[in-house]
């Protein structure tokens, strides 16, 4: 029987974690989920270099709701002392109440750097890193690690770098059970989640699932199949932010209330908009609600024209008078249950420093680009 995620001081229920996802997991989008529903709700991803040095970017990326809590913070970085150095600065500024630190990141400009899913193969800068940043922390902040299985089939990191984290002293570790040469094409291989699992027993360090999970079901079937301690939802949000309302039900052993019809989901698309509109001012919000409209939509029967209306919407009264040409009678579509949401891409070779697959020893790696805006959450 699961329990509460422990985070610190605080409790996680149901054990639900928003994946961070870079343009998405802003602070509009992270109230319309927790609007919906109880779990954890990770901001975006920033650079710990870029946090340090002040870049106004990226500390006003750090924005969280007056009653968000815990506020949850996802670093990304390659340099030891930068990571470190953002922690402190979290803690002493009181800017989060838990720390993440990603080696999940699939994208070619951060691989190629030795950042993301490339850099637990460096198992001794993996070590500094978050053994750094957890000392750093001081017992004022939980740190967690998110990562995926490994470089390839034939580099998988996962598991020594999951033993790793638990002897630095990690609150839990998320494993997106692909690898970076998978991107996010193909299947999530969940018996990776269960290898970590068997690897940690014992550490007392709680292992959560990531990958594929659609529907409150695959949740469910994802913990009984692993025995992971909690899941973490990325791709099957989108569009659906219901979805952590579904999600707490079936952890919770009540009845599935299943999707909205098309009129609510316009209702929620419409809440979003406004959301996103009282953080970005209304031009910027509008440009922004796009790319999230197909996702709203998908499935349902809605004429060409009006989709491509809606995707260049410009305005709230804009907007308001495009949904009110829905046919919100519609149903949720039953051919939208269970599938891939967001780009699934292809595999592809990994982009890596030259030479980095010679060895897993030790590398100082390039923080020059640690910066970069914009990058998945992996």
């Amino acid at each position: 029987m699961l329990t509460p995620l422990r985070l610190g001081t605080h409790e996680i229920w149901p054990p639900v974690v928003l994946a961070p996802m870079a343009g998405i997991t802003n602070r509009a989008f992270r109230r319309l989920c927790r609007e919906h529903g109880a779990g954890l709700y990770v901001n975006e991803m920033v650079t710990a270099r870029g946090l340090v040095e002040g870049d106004r970017t990226t500390r006003a990326m750090v924005s969280f709701d007056p009653d968000e809590f815990p506020r949850s913070l996802q670093l990304y970085g390659t340099d030891a002392d930068s990571i470190a150095g953002a922690v402190r600065l979290v803690v002493a500024e009181n800017l989060a109440d838990h720390v993440d630190l990603n080696f999940g990141c699939p994208v070619p400009k951060v691989t190629r750097k030795g950042g993301g899913s490339a850099l637990p193969w460096k198992r001794a800068l993996f070590a500094r890193i978050v053994t750094g940043a957890v000392e750093a922390a001081g017992g004022a902040v939980p740190v967690t690690v998110k990562m995926r299985v490994g470089i390839d089939d034939e580099h998988p990191t996962f598991l020594d770098a999951g033993r790793i984290a638990a002897d630095a002293g990690v609150a839990w570790v998320a494993l997106h059970a692909r690898t970076a040469a998978q991107h996010y094409s193909g299947q999530a291989d969940w018996s990776k989640i269960a290898e970590l699992k068997r690897h940690l027993a014992g550490t007392g360090v709680p292992v959560l699932g990531n990958g594929d999970i659609w529907e409150a079901g695959d949740a469910l079937r994802m913990v009984a199949e692993t025995g992971c301690d909690g899941v973490v939802v990325g791709r099957g949000c989108l569009g659906r932010p219901w979805l952590f309302g579904n999600l707490a039900a079936a952890f919770d052993g009540r009845p599935d209330p299943g999707h909205p019809g098309l009129g609510q989901v316009a209702a929620t698309l419409r809440r979003h908009a406004e959301l996103m509109t009282e953080d970005l001012g209304e031009f910027k919000a509008c440009q922004e609600i796009r790319k999230h409209i197909a996702w709203y939509l998908k499935g349902f029967a809605v004429g060409s024209g009006l989709r491509q209306a809606l995707g260049l919407v410009g305005s709230l009264a804009e907007l308001d008078r495009l949904l009110d040409e829905l046919d919100t009678d519609q149903e949720f579509p039953a051919a939208s249950l269970g599938v891939p949401r967001g780009r699934a891409g292809s595999p592809r070779r990994v982009a890596l420093p030259d030479g980095w697959l010679d060895d897993a020893g030790d590398a100082v790696v390039d923080d020059a680009d640690a910066g970069l805006a914009a990058l998945s959450g992996g």
